[in-house]
């Protein structure tokens, strides 16, 4: 018994003095590296190229100015109401749709063969598309018109009453402005006043006797 213990002694000191056993590094096993998958992608539509309608292209076409008389027609004879030898009244006119910026109208009656003038009525209102017959003899009319001098020294309308026949010119103006002139003035003077604010001029002519 008294050998067994140095020898149990023996092998203790054998085993603390072998060199500690080598540590292999444990071996992480890395996964075989996976194909990405990627995401669903969200579906783009497919541009839809729609057909719009055509727009409607409107075409506003002013006809003609025009200028005429329901009491004759264009170089017909003047009837004789309308004249010295009947009651002298001034005979209806009527127009159509004038040039755009219209701010009035003019109208001058005259016999070219007599340089006469025979009426001549001015600033009549833009919206105005008629002349009533039998107009006043005034200066100045309920709507705003005025009647300027005329060869007989008065204004309003002076018939025809030549010695033979003679043509006489209805010339109806569209103007761009309103007229700041006297009723007192002649036909000279409101053609003037006029110039550079005609717009259009349309004649109606007739014949008396």
């Amino acid at each position: 018994m008294k050998r067994l213990v140095p020898l149990f002694v023996l092998a203790l000191m054998v085993v603390a003095c072998a060199p500690p056993p080598t540590l292999q590094p444990t071996s992480t096993a890395v996964p075989a590296t996976a194909t990405p998958v990627p995401p669903t992608a969200t579906p783009i539509p497919a541009t839809v190229t729609r057909t719009l309608p055509t727009a409607t292209q409107v075409s506003l076409t002013v006809g003609p100015f025009t200028f005429s008389s329901p009491a004759f027609a264009e170089g017909k004879t003047i009837p004789v109401d309308y004249t010295c030898k009947g009651v002298d009244i001034s005979p209806a006119l009527t127009w159509t749709e004038p040039p755009a910026g219209t701010q009035s109208f003019a109208v001058i009656m005259y016999d070219p063969e007599a340089t006469w003038t025979h009426w001549v009525l001015y600033n009549i209102p833009a919206s105005t598309r008629d002349l009533k017959e039998d107009l006043p003899k005034d200066s100045k009319l309920s709507d705003g018109s005025l009647q300027a001098m005329t060869a007989f020294m008065a204004p309003g309308y002076w018939g025809p009453c030549p010695p033979s026949t003679h043509t006489y010119e209805f010339t109806l103006y569209a103007l761009d402005t309103m007229l700041s002139i006297s009723p007192s003035a002649f036909r000279d003077s409101i053609l003037a006043a006029m110039e550079g604010h005609i717009l259009a001029n349309v004649k109606l002519t007739g014949t008396f006797p």
